[in-house]
Formats: C-alpha cells, sequence, structure tokens
C-alpha cells in the first residue's frame, strides 16, 4: 500500500533526498551540466554507454540535442543487462531499428515533468499517474515510500535512482530497468 503524504511533504521528502538532484549532480561519474543538453551530458557517464549506443543505433541522437524540452528516464548499462542474454545485441542490430526506436522513445515524455510535477501527477491521480511517452504508449508512476516507481504496459517497474538531472533542453531521471511498451 502506498503511504499517503501530503504534496508539500512528499515534494520536500524528494528534495531532501539524497536522489534530488543538486547543482550539477553527478551520474556515472561525470557532472551533468545544464548549460548541456541531454546527449552531450549522456555520452560522459559511464553508467550510460549503453544506452548511448543505442541512442545512435536507432537516430534519435539529432532529436534529443533538440530543443524539447524532453523528460527521459533512463536507464543504467546494469538496467540494459538484466534484460534477457542477447536483447540489446538483437536490438543494436540495423534490421531491428525501429523496434528500438519504439524501446528508447517509451523512455521519453515531450515536456519538463520535473520530481515535484510527477509528485503532483501522482497525488492528484489519487496515487498513481498515466505518463503518455512519445511513442504513444504510457507509462504508470507511483510512489514506494519516497521513491518515484515506473511501470510500463508489461508490469515491470523501474525505480528513480537519481531524479531532477536538469539539462538545457529538459530532464533525466535516472532508472534501474529498461522499460518495455
Amino acid at each position: 500500500m502506498l503511504k499517503k503524504l501530503s504534496l508539500a511533504a512528499f515534494a520536500l521528502a524528494l528534495v531532501a533526498s539524497p536522489l534530488a538532484a543538486k547543482d550539477n549532480p553527478m551520474v556515472g561519474g561525470a557532472p551533468m551540466l545544464t548549460t548541456k543538453d541531454i546527449v552531450d551530458n549522456a555520452v560522459n557517464s559511464k553508467d550510460h554507454t549503453t544506452l548511448v549506443a543505442a541512442v545512435k543505433a536507432a537516430g534519435l541522437v539529432e532529436t534529443l540535442k533538440g530543443k524539447g524540452p524532453f523528460t527521459v528516464f533512463a536507464p543504467t548499462n546494469a538496467a540494459f543487462a538484466a534484460l534477457p542474454a542477447g536483447t540489446v545485441d538483437t536490438l543494436l542490430k540495423p534490421e531491428n531499428k525501429e523496434k528500438l526506436t519504439a524501446v528508447l522513445t517509451y523512455h521519453v515524455v515531450s515536456g519538463k515533468v520535473a520530481a515535484a510535477d510527477l509528485a503532483k501527477l501522482i497525488k492528484d491521480g489519487g496515487g498513481k499517474a498515466t505518463i503518455k511517452t512519445v511513442n504513444g504508449g504510457s507509462l504508470t508512476a507511483t510512489m514506494s515510500g519516497d521513491k518515484a516507481m515506473i511501470a510500463d504496459a508489461k508490469g515491470n517497474t523501474a525505480t528513480v535512482t537519481i531524479a531532477d538531472v536538469m539539462q538545457s533542453n529538459g530532464v533525466i531521471h535516472v532508472v534501474d530497468k529498461v522499460l518495455l511498451p
């Protein structure tokens, strides 16, 4: 059962949480600079090399370097490694570009959805919020204590491990699982 918090208490918990972003937070051993776009920051994170390779293979670099704003639920290398054996290699093949693009764009929301915005959506939704992704699918956001949880259409649930990594063209929330449409 979800713990009920007032919006103010939840937002305060997120800000006070070690998961909340600080000025130029470190992700994957690199500072994430608010003056850089999503791609330029992600390429510096040692925890997101698989995601960066996938974005390049799908031809999404220019899109994610665009004006946006975008919200990206960014899976770590460990999240990709937890997929069934061979999944990533198969997705990265040129003949699977359409499927790879569908998976990646399922992690992207149009607009900038910061942790406080997500908290409000969850509260307003009675404990859960449905978020439309740019590929047309939906994600479901809930809370488990002070952690935001993002569930995909297949019932897999990712935890936001680092929230509010601000970018010049949006925000990244680091997640510990790959979400599947």
